[in-house]
């Protein structure tokens, strides 16, 4: 009878464990499921219980509630796991988590730092063609920018003759006549040449008449 006890016992212990990996497993896959559906509130709601009831944690967990965070539209929360999922030994976690962050900052517009979170992203995953593309893209157009206020910077101040040269050719341009108000332009510049200062505007008429042309 004392074995019988002893046995019982035993099978109202163990159910008990198999019980918390099944319920452990189910959150795991609510929390997909969410995501999946792009109901992002509910992610971070299914993905938090995670860490909250279960203390299941990992770094690919972090990701998933960076991702779930930037998607509704918590940039700061998203930062914060992104961070944390950088630190992966998981190079290719580690990079898409660097990538990522990248983006959030350059929707701030916090160009540099953008540009080194996905200088970073290619440092952990070299074949990351996503973080190569946003690197790339961002490094050419800093770039420009940077020309572009140089320019900008040396522009000369348009004279009164410069200012009523460019009113010409803005009322022949409402009129469509693109050539006209191009060589009013040129002819504009080769007697003053802060006419220059619309230089982008003459560059513009020019790729307007090509295409005319053609």
């Amino acid at each position: 009878m004392g074995w019988n006890k002893l046995i019982i016992a035993a099978l109202l212990v163990i159910p008990s464990s198999w019980t918390k990996v099944t319920r452990l497993n189910n959150a795991i896959q609510t929390a997909e499921k969410s995501y999946a559906e792009a109901r992002y509130e509910d992610a971070i709601r299914d993905h938090q219980l995670l860490i909250d009831e279960f203390q299941y944690s990992s770094f690919a967990l972090d990701f998933d509630l960076g991702l779930s965070n930037h998607y509704a539209g918590k940039t700061d929360e998203a930062m914060a796991f992104y961070d944390q999922a950088t630190q992966s030994k998981d190079k290719n976690l580690a990079s898409f988590s660097f990538n990522q962050a990248g983006i959030i900052l350059g929707n701030k517009k916090e160009y540099q730092a953008a540009l080194s979170k996905f200088q970073s992203a290619l440092i952990q995953n070299p074949l990351n063609e996503q973080a190569r593309y946003n690197y790339e893209l961002l490094a050419r157009w800093l770039k420009r920018d940077e020309e572009r206020k140089q320019q900008e910077q040396n522009k000369p101040e348009p004279s009164e003759f410069a200012k009523r040269k460019k009113a010409e050719a803005d009322r022949l341009v409402e009129q469509f006549r693109f050539k006209d108000a191009l060589k009013i332009m040129e002819e504009a510049l080769a007697q003053d040449s802060t006419v220059a200062a619309y230089q982008d505007f003459m560059t513009t008429l020019k790729d307007v008449v090509e295409i005319d042309e053609k």
